[in-house]
């Protein structure tokens, strides 16, 4: 056994067949790109405690796209898509705002209060309640697609396409039309607040890890990916297919409601006409990047974070180099499908070839 597959042959193997080896390979070859073309892109530098520079602009930036693509990544890995987290995110800014300050939909405050709507210390409903119940807004709308899908068995496209194209207007409606400036400050923190690095990694941090104990330290894991891979075959094992389906586009939405609190506190606006526009896009790109197969089966949540930072990383790098906004999403897309072409069977097949070759040179 030992001679047939030599211990540095069948790591290699194993390396290459890892969902995170081609979102690492990515990302390090666009740094790689960054350290040799951009001078001081890797620089770092300490101010009043807080570490600022281009890696953790990344990392910072890239927060709103790593928390959808972890309630992502379980919808394909059941065989769905959302298309409508970008609208979730604006209905969540939309109703955070609206709870900090009511006045714009008429809502009339004391006449002690009125002075202080401007006041950055200052917001009508305690800021637990303000997270609390823009969450459970959220998760509602997620459980809406869910039972779309899972229960009236509309394909997904069309069943979370109905809330994207409606979501917008929802938060239309919830503040009057009227972008609400945000002036308190503990919401502020919540995007643009720093703790040696970018509070909303903390957040990233805290999600992945409900995620990853959900998936990983229970039995829902195996289910969703049993419910991707064959939902019939799952359905005979005993397995409750619309549960899960509901489950996971239940969190999706949950994610897109703190994504939505994370970008709303970042740019201290509700704006409902572009929170979350064309994130969606994003999203389903991060997952497909970390190796998830739009069919649905196997998934890593890690490396769906991974495929994020990839987006971020190019985002990011373009700005760097001097690129155009406006050919930014052109590049994007180049180096997308480039990422794409790395997970194609025939690069698979280049990469099991050299694998059997270095095995009969050992």
């Amino acid at each position: 056994m030992n001679r047939a597959f030599p211990k540095g042959a069948f790591s290699w193997h194993a390396l290459t067949e890892s969902k995170l080896f081609f979102p690492l390979l990515a990302l390090t070859l666009i740094l790689l790109v960054d350290l040799i073309f951009i001078p001081g892109f890797f620089k770092l530098e300490t101010k009043e405690g807080h570490l600022y520079g281009n890696l953790v602009d990344i990392l910072r930036n890239g927060s709103t796209v790593m928390l959808l693509a972890i309630g992502m990544t379980l919808v394909i890995a059941t065989g769905g898509v959302d298309l409508s987290v970008g609208a979730i995110m604006a209905i969540a800014a939309s109703v955070a705002a609206i709870l900090m300050n009511p006045v714009i939909i008429g809502v009339k405050l004391p006449p002690d209060l009125m002075k202080f709507i401007n006041d950055p210390n200052f917001t009508y409903a305690p800021l637990w309640e303000v997270i609390v119940v823009t969450l459970f807004v959220a998760t509602i709308c997620g459980l809406w697609n869910g039972l779309l899908v899972a229960y009236a068995k509309i394909q997904p496209m069309v069943a979370t396409l109905i809330l994207m194209i409606a979501g917008r207007g929802i938060a239309q409606l919830i503040t009057n039309g009227v972008r609400i400036q945000i002036f308190y400050e503990p919401y502020a923190f919540i995007g643009s607040g720093w703790l040696i690095l970018p509070f909303s990694l903390y957040i990233v941090a805290a999600v992945y890890a409900i995620a990853w104990f959900l998936t990983r330290k229970t039995a829902i894991g195996l289910f969703i990916e049993s419910v991707g891979v064959n939902a019939r075959s799952s359905f005979f094992s005993g397995i409750d297919e619309k549960k899960i389906k509901l489950l996971a586009y239940t969190f999706c939405g949950f994610c897109a409601g703190v994504a939505g609190l994370v970008t709303s506190s970042n740019i201290r606006t509700s704006d409902a006409n572009n929170i979350g526009l064309n994130y969606e896009l994003d999203a389903i790109l991060a997952v497909v990047i970390g190796g998830t197969l739009m069919s649905g089966g196997r998934f890593s949540l890690l490396a769906s974070l991974i495929g994020a930072l990839v987006i971020q990383a190019t985002t990011t790098s373009m700005y760097a180099f001097g690129v155009p906004a406006n050919a930014v999403l052109a590049i994007k897309g180049l180096v997308v499908i480039f990422v794409i072409l790395l997970y194609s069977e025939q690069m698979r097949g280049i990469i099991r070839r050299l694998t059997m070759h270095k095995r009969s040179l050992s």
